[in-house]
């Protein structure tokens, strides 16, 4: 499912409750209470979410293109297994995140970022870019800023946009397209609970490091510095799981 796309579905007004009704059958899926082979008309996906005809179709369309669902005349909506999802899609990996696997999905969320980040990273040191390195900088000084006050709100913000300014900075389309794949496991991170109160100082310097070495043309230093940053985060999240157990 494209970023556009996503977009679309959290936007205000039609957009914004499409999104809602992903997001209940997202939980209910996640939760069990609807399973593989389930099958549902359109007049039952109405009554149990509370929405019109319209809104159900442009949802199915959505459960179709993820690969959540199949819509036949006559049968109605069938619920797919698991493996069948999508699994790099923004709304699999929310759903995922709400979850009782959560831990398990930001675990693979890691050890995907550790192959792509890193080599983002690499790429962009290569050929630095002037804009490129100024959104490096600035959301990482962002980062500086509102880390040691705590403010995990405007904190996210600036990760996202350093690891989506990353990811552009490669120059490779196909690594850029996994910005709103990152977004949402950092946004995850922090809706539910696995930040620290105070995110780490050393973390927040290693954002620095990565952007003054992409900027001074580095690609070792800018790899090497990246791969830091994503083995920290994995660390921090199984370290506040095993606190909460």
């Amino acid at each position: 499912m494209g970023s556009a796309t996503i977009r679309g579905m959290t936007s205000e007004g039609a957009g914004g409750l499409h999104h809602r009704v992903l997001s209940r059958i997202g939980a209910d899926l996640v939760h069990g209470r609807l399973e593989a082979g389930d099958v549902l008309s359109m007049e039952q996906l109405e009554e149990r979410y509370g929405v019109s005809r319209t809104v159900v179709r442009e949802v199915v369309k959505v459960l179709e293109s993820i690969g959540v669902a199949t819509s036949r005349r006559r049968v109605g909506v069938t619920f797919q297994p698991d493996d069948s999802w999508e699994a790099l899609s923004p709304v699999i990996i929310h759903w995922r995140l709400g979850g009782p696997q959560r831990l398990h999905q930001l675990r693979e969320v890691s050890e995907l970022r550790r192959g792509v980040e890193p080599q983002a990273a690499r790429l962009a040191a290569q050929d630095p870019d002037d804009e490129a390195v100024a959104a490096l900088r600035s959301a990482a000084h962002g980062m500086a800023t509102t880390g040691p006050k705590g403010d995990l709100r405007s904190y996210l913000q600036h990760d996202i946009d350093f690891h989506t300014a990353l990811l552009a900075a490669s120059g490779n389309a196909l690594l850029a397209g996994f910005a709103p794949f990152v977004a949402e496991a950092l946004t995850g991170r922090t809706d539910h609970d696995l930040m620290p109160q105070v995110p780490d100082a050393q973390a927040i310097e290693w954002h620095l490091e990565v952007a003054e070495a992409i900027a001074d043309g580095h690609p070792d230093r800018a790899e090497e510095t990246m791969r830091f940053i994503v083995a920290e985060a994995q660390g921090a999240m199984e370290e506040i799981h095993a606190a909460e157990e």
